[in-house]
């Protein structure tokens, strides 16, 4: 998490009354050597703040206290704020999450919250309900509506800077809302397409799932040429060495951006 990220799930947890120690998302240090250089000169230890998800965190605790839930043990699978988050999860997905085993295929995030094993096709249609509102019921809509304006409106609280997430949406704003997962997973929603997308790199690479992410919309997205201009880095990735000496580059192979355009 950047400073800027920082400040703001603390203020949100001011909002609604309570302070870093109320979060569960566990201590971790910031990504970029300058966030850590800033906690070194100022004689601190990283936090649950700096946890890459403690905005969602702080939002998981805003709810709690919203609708009157004890917020210990939030990140819990049995705990109101997860059954909440798991019913709309599941009406998203149009999933039940055990019903096709018996089994309920639950892990455990890196943020301690309960994660869920749900087919990709299931959350294309998810992104695409999200992206147009359809076969959604009004007030979750306009909440969709109301989510996807602010992510374009603020990219980076998204991802921060450097990060393929903040990039595209600076660039399309509402036309694309872009969310990398874990493990090489990458979901889409493109609203003037009625279009959502799930993606998967199977070796869990960022890198690649970018790669794959950026031919998904230059096949589909239609682009003005400052759109097309500033997209252009994305479609072929320039790899360098400590000397700055060019040695390769993230592309396509040939032949994929006609397969996905057709």
């Amino acid at each position: 998490m950047e400073e800027a990220h920082t400040s703001v799930s603390a203020a949100m947890l001011k909002a609604c009354g309570l302070g870093a120690d109320a979060l569960e998302c566990g201590a971790q240090s910031p990504k970029y050597e300058e966030d850590q250089a800033k906690l070194h000169v100022a004689g601190q230890e990283p936090t649950a703040l700096h946890n890459n998800c403690s905005g969602k965190h702080s939002g998981f605790l805003c709810f709690a206290q919203k609708a009157g839930f004890d917020h210990h043990g939030y990140v819990m699978a049995e705990h109101p704020v997860q059954r909440e988050v798991k019913a709309v999860l599941e009406a998203m997905t149009e999933m039940k999450m055990a019903e096709t085993t018996g089994i309920e295929l639950c892990g455990t995030d890196g943020c301690s919250i309960p994660t869920y094993a749900v087919p990709l096709k299931n959350w294309a249609h998810a992104f695409a309900k999200f992206a147009t509102g359809q076969g959604l019921a009004p007030e979750r809509a306009k909440a969709a509506q109301r989510l996807r304006a602010a992510v374009a409106k603020a990219p980076y609280m998204v991802a921060g800077h450097d990060r393929f997430c903040t990039s595209i949406m600076e660039i399309f704003g509402e036309r694309a809302f872009v969310k990398v997962g874990a493990e090489g997973v990458f979901c889409a929603a493109l609203p003037e397409l009625g279009y959502g997308v799930a993606l998967k790199c199977w070796d869990g690479s960022f890198r690649a799932a970018e790669m794959m992410m950026a031919a998904v919309l230059d096949a589909l997205l239609p682009m003005s040429e400052e759109e097309n201009d500033a997209f252009a880095p994305f479609r072929q990735v320039e790899m360098k060495n400590w000397n700055g000496i060019h040695v390769g580059e993230v592309r396509l192979a040939d032949g994929v951006l006609g397969a996905l355009r057709n």
